[in-house]
């Protein structure tokens, strides 16, 4: 199940809320540990339709994509 959520500064910490309608469905409850995958979004539309412009090799076209994700 994919699940798009915003991180929130807590304290010294980052933290996350998780909608009560995946809570109800997954029957979660307080201190039950879970286990989450973390997968960043990508913002592809900087390099959208740059390769009609410019013709570049399959890798450099990853490490383009790559920027910025590390």
């Amino acid at each position: 199940m994919a699940l798009e959520v915003k991180l929130r500064k807590w304290g010294n910490s980052i933290g996350l809320v998780l909608p009560k309608e995946i809570v109800a469905d997954k029957n979660l409850k307080e201190d039950e540990k879970i286990m989450i995958e973390i997968v960043r979004v990508a913002d592809l539309s900087k390099i959208f339709g740059s390769l009609k412009q410019k013709k570049m090799s399959g890798q450099e076209f990853k490490n383009l994509v790559r920027k910025g994700w590390k």
